[in-house]
Order: C-alpha cells, then structure tokens, then sequence
C-alpha cells in the first residue's frame, strides 16, 4: 500500500512539472511574443525568478527524486511497476531535468543578465521554446511510464 502511494505521487509529480512546460510550450511563450520585446523579455525574467520559489521547485526535483526512489524500491522488492516507475524517472532525468540544466538554464541566465532586455528576447525565445518543446513531451513520455506502472 505504501508503495503504491509513492507511485501515485510520482504520477503526479511528473505530470504536474510536464504540465507546467506544456503551457510554456503551448501559450505562456506565444502570449509573452505577442508582447513587445522589452516586456516579454523583463516578464520572462520575472518568471524565471519567481521559478526558483519553492512552489515550483519542489514539483522539479520531486518529479526526479520520488519516481527514481519509488522505481529503485519497487524492484528491490520484486514489483512489476517498479520497471516503469524507474523508466519514467529515467526519461525524466535525461529529457526534462537534463534538458533544463543544460539548455535552458544557461539561456535563462543569459537573459537574467542581458541590460537590453529586447534583444536578449529576441536572442532567446526560439531556442528556449525548442528546448522546452522537448522537456514537454519527455515529461509527457515520462508521466505515461509512470502511470504505466500503477497498472
């Protein structure tokens, strides 16, 4: 029974932080472009501030650190979830956290720094939203895995 709670909160851990960069990917960044340069770049810069809170971090390193402790435990003890559960932490880590650290953090930073908010805007939203296209649908894949593992 315990093990099957740490399931269902690495289902919603993954699919509240897949949600969160699915609406990056689907309207927050196509909203901010519709904005001019100067604003969206001074609001993404807000939002990545504010992202560092711990309402959003802990759904981060969460969705990472629940699913790898619950797949690692559940194939210690010979459960059949525990596969998938580990598969989905996996993806995690390489396609959403992975991608973050490498990719879009350093964009992030850039932008935090930039003075000409404008052009660090333009410099940024394309390859960031690519990148972020990519964590969305590892955290998709992911949640799936994981949810796959409750079954």
């Amino acid at each position: 029974m315990v093990w099957t709670i740490f399931a269902v909160a690495s289902v919603v851990l993954l699919g509240l932080s897949a949600g969160v960069f699915y609406g990056f990917s689907s309207f927050i960044m196509s909203g901010l472009a519709r904005a001019s340069d100067e604003a969206a770049g001074a609001g993404m810069s807000g939002i990545n501030e504010t992202a560092l809170l711990p309402a959003f971090m802990s759904v981060f390193f969460g969705a990472l650190l629940v699913p790898a402790g619950t797949g690692i435990w559940g194939l210690v003890e010979g459960r059949d979830g525990g596969g998938w559960v580990l598969a989905g932490a996996a993806v995690y880590l390489v396609g959403t956290f992975g991608v973050t650290m490498a990719l879009n953090v350093p964009l992030n930073n850039r932008l935090l720094a930039d003075h000409d908010k404008a052009a660090g805007w333009r410099a940024y939203w394309r390859p960031w939203t690519a990148w972020n296209h990519v964590r969305t649908v590892a955290g998709i894949v992911a949640t799936v895995l994981a949810a796959v593992g409750l079954l």
